[in-house]
């Protein structure tokens, strides 16, 4: 193991400026969206491969996964390399990943090159430490809501911008503008973003690895937020990767412009986390996890009951994106608690859980639909919240933060 490295680059006494964490929060909106393209638009690459529901939602479902490789493969590296560097690569690689999935011609192309967007897009988990790492305690989970709450907002514009492009261009060129943008992304990033030494002491990529395994052991927080984090983005997941097909189900009947447009009810939402962050500051992070828990359980009541209207869902996708954004910052919060020269792996361990969670969400939810319908769908979505609730409602609180 070399020499020890500085544990941050400069002392965390007050808040970063306002441009930087605009900065961040962009960069982090519009590269996550990446992830989400393809959700309103897997009815139209069913029909354009001539393909079944389920077989076009592996897309989904092996972004998801190949995101949670990514992290787990590059997002430790952000607590011993250069952050900036590692992020223009890893832009520049995405965009040549979305040019392939542009140019796929069959379905199982497509999906490889799905695949490989996920394990690339993972500079908003790259961004999130490094904006914690510049903020004060006092200060850290207004932060934190802020940046999460522009990567969520990208997470929803997403799939309203796939949702409009894909009606009046169809959805090949969803993926080619967003190569495109990546690469102009990279570059902006490459001349604005400040240098960000790495925060840790060096060690073997095996050996950085192999600490995940101990902080998962040593660590009870970031246990409970991984599983608690999986279980609603598994919810989130089995709602958004369903909506395309309800929509274009009767009594509605409607493609993939509408399903994207819901993305922008998520939008509003999306205030709920810098809300969820000074609530944290406040009062205990922990709690508004639950409060988070209950507001997506009520989701999923408000989608069983009206889920046939499109106002109904329009309700049910307020609830339901306001009360993950919320449990999102708020478990983050909790996170960056523990010791700053941990936090690139320990958001590591916690996002690898949570789109793990998600592609199982996707995955389940896809199938359940061919199986069961809309109804299934709800019972699935409902039933993943009530059991994240009760494991928290009799897990103990949080312990110290070990150093």
């Amino acid at each position: 193991m070399g020499p020890a490295r500085l544990i941050c680059v400069m002392a965390p006494t007050r808040a970063p400026s306002r441009s930087l964490i605009l900065l961040l929060t962009f960069a982090a909106g519009t590269s996550v969206a990446n992830l989400y393209y393809n959700q309103p638009l897997l009815p139209e690459i069913a029909a354009s491969f001539h393909a079944a529901p389920n077989a076009a939602g592996l897309i989904a479902t092996l972004t998801q996964v190949g995101y949670a490789v990514g992290l787990l493969l590059f997002v430790p590296l952000g607590d011993i390399v250069e952050r900036r560097r590692l992020i223009v690569v890893l832009l520049v690689a995405v965009a040549a990943a979305l040019a392939a999935a542009a140019l796929s011609p069959t379905l199982g192309l497509l999906t490889a090159a799905s695949f490989a967007i996920g394990v690339t897009t993972v500079v908003p988990q790259l961004v999130i430490p490094f904006a914690a790492g510049l903020a004060p305690p006092e200060s850290r989970g207004r932060v934190v809501g802020q940046v999460v709450g522009g990567v969520l907002i990208g997470v929803l514009a997403g799939r309203v911008v796939a949702g409009a492009v894909a009606h009046l261009t169809g959805w090949r060129s969803v993926f080619g503008d967003a190569s495109v943008a990546m690469l102009v992304l990279a570059a902006a990033m490459w001349r604005l973003l400040p240098l960000a030494p790495p925060v840790a002491e060096r060690m073997p990529y095996r050996t950085l690895l192999r600490s995940l395994v101990t902080l998962v052991r040593e660590q009870p927080v970031i246990r409970d937020t991984s599983i608690t984090g999986a279980l609603t983005f598994a919810s989130f997941s089995v709602f958004w990767t369903t909506l395309a097909f309800r929509l274009r189900t009767a009594p509605l009947d409607y493609g993939s412009g509408v399903a994207g447009a819901f993305g922008l009810l998520g939008v509003i939402g999306a205030a709920a986390a810098p809300l969820a962050g000074r609530l944290a500051d406040r009062r205990s992070p922990r709690e508004t996890v639950g409060y988070a828990l209950l507001v997506n359980i009520a989701a999923w009541g408000v989608f069983l009951v009206a889920g046939h209207t499109l106002l109904g869902i329009a309700a049910g996708v307020l609830l339901l994106d306001a009360g993950t954004q919320a449990a999102q910052v708020s478990n983050q919060a909790r996170i960056y608690a523990l010791p700053a020269e941990t936090h690139g792996r320990l958001n590591t361990i916690y996002m690898v859980c949570y789109f793990v969670g998600g592609a199982l969400g996707s995955a389940l939810g896809s199938a359940v639909w061919g199986s069961f319908g809309w109804r299934g769908v709800c019972g699935l979505g409902g039933g993943v919240l009530v059991v994240a609730f009760a494991r928290h409602w009799f897990s103990a609180p949080d312990p110290s933060a070990k150093t």
